[in-house]
């Protein structure tokens, strides 16, 4: 998918969250000022103060839309990053918003605890307005929470927590109603209590989460393992050193570093952070943007092969061709030494043909980073380069432990050509 693709599907991913934000601010100031004019004109202070809730929140759900409209602005040359990071700097405000609503209402719950007086009217029309709330609430927090996850909203995901808490509120609200015209009232300030309580732990996550991002804190380390274990695998990657991801509104970006073989051509190189940058991309639909650094493999675990003539541990002799060793023993080389992690034998020395590529095609599957040996042809050496092996020239004889010190003292020449053509390699 090119830039220009990614950046329209961003786009409308955006424009749909500033949909539903934008229909729960209308939804929600018609709640506002129903409640507010029902209960003026009722008397009910309960129904007031909900009204007053509902105000708190029609300002954070603004908010959202107002931030995702700026998040979907075109990137300038001001903004080269895009204006994402307006979507969770409005999160922060409204879970501000949202603990000051909860603050309001402790004021309310207080004032309701030890008050016992009964209404002469039942508060049919009260009541039904809180009835109304609760199902418009249901309504807009579904459609919240379904568009927040789809286009990762952290602001109308915290508005969906808000409207679903907006429900508990209006139960409350009715539930209060209907206890205090049966002269019971100081229930009803014990559970707005707990209401306001339960309205601040969500204000204060949504305060906690957006300050955190605004920080660049590492908000998903599940998604930071599933990427280092997807990069890992990729052939011809030595290994990981960071996975970096901050979230920018709805989107997160990504900086990978990965090792390499030190010799690896630039035009490998570029292909093979090409097929990480793909890798990441698959693990998240939401990620923006993809860097990835390519280093030579210099100081991380390398995997060795030798072709020897005989078992001898470290000791064992170098034969003189790849494809004719009786033996090959591969080699763990870290920074803190070396050792053995097996022999193999060359089961294919009874054939006449490609030896050496049979041979490959066996030890393939050990990720091999290097190959020391004297000789090899032009099939088995162009197919090892494809792998990214690095192929260094030794002598006929030495041991194992002679070549791995050439090696580290870098006294070892790197073979950019096989040592004899295709039609020896027939043989091999």
């Amino acid at each position: 998918m090119t830039e220009v693709c990614v950046q329209r599907a961003q786009t409308a991913r955006l424009q749909r969250g500033q949909r539903i934000a934008l229909l729960a601010t209308a939804a929600t100031f018609g709640l506002a000022v129903g409640k507010a004019l029902v209960g003026w004109h009722y008397n009910s202070p309960v129904l007031i103060a909900d009204a007053f809730h509902s105000g708190a929140d029609l300002l954070a759900i603004f908010a959202s839309f107002f931030g995702l409209w700026l998040a979907a602005k075109e990137k300038t040359e001001r903004f080269p990053y895009g204006l994402y990071r307006a979507e969770t700097f409005v999160t922060l405000l409204a879970g501000a918003v949202i603990c000051w609503a909860g603050l309001e209402l402790i004021p309310e719950g207080l004032d309701k605890l030890g008050h016992a007086a009964g209404r002469g009217t039942m508060p049919l029309v009260p009541m039904l307005a809180s009835a109304v709330s609760m199902v418009v609430s249901l309504a807009i927090a579904l459609a919240e929470r379904h568009v927040g996850r789809a286009i990762n909203s952290q602001s109308l995901q915290v508005n969906a927590g808000e409207s679903f808490l907006d429900i508990a509120t209006s139960s409350v609200v009715l539930a209060g109603l209907l206890l205090d015209y049966l002269g019971i009232r100081y229930i009803e300030g014990a559970v707005i209590l707990l209401i306001a309580f339960l309205i601040i732990k969500l204000g204060w996550s949504s305060v906690r989460q957006s300050f955190l991002a605004l920080l660049d804190a590492n908000l998903d380390p599940r998604l930071t393992h599933a990427i280092e274990a997807c990069v890992n695998s990729i052939y011809g990657v030595k290994g990981i050193s960071e996975v970096r991801i901050r979230q920018a509104g709805p989107f997160r970006m990504v900086d990978c570093v990965i090792y390499t073989s030190p010799t690896l051509p630039l035009y490998r190189a570029h292909h093979l952070a090409d097929l990480a940058e793909q890798a990441i991309r698959k693990q998240s639909e939401h990620i923006e943007s993809v860097f990835v650094h390519v280093e030579p493999a210099t100081d991380h675990e390398l995997t060795a092969i030798v072709p020897v003539k005989d078992i001898k541990g470290l000791e064992s002799r170098v034969h003189g061709h790849f494809g004719r060793a009786p033996f090959f023993v591969v080699l763990r080389l870290h920074a803190q030494g070396e050792e053995i992690e097996d022999f193999y034998s060359n089961q294919f020395l009874d054939q006449k043909k490609f030896i050496g590529l049979k041979v490959i095609k066996t030890m393939l599957a050990q990720k091999i980073d290097l190959l020391f040996t004297p000789r090899i042809g032009e099939i088995s050496f162009y197919m090892l380069k494809d792998n990214l092996v690095d192929i260094y020239q030794v002598a006929e004889d030495q041991s194992v432990s002679e070549v791995i010190a050439r090696f580290r003292e870098k006294q070892l020449p790197v073979l950019s050509e096989p040592t004899h053509s295709v039609e020896e390699s027939l043989v091999e």
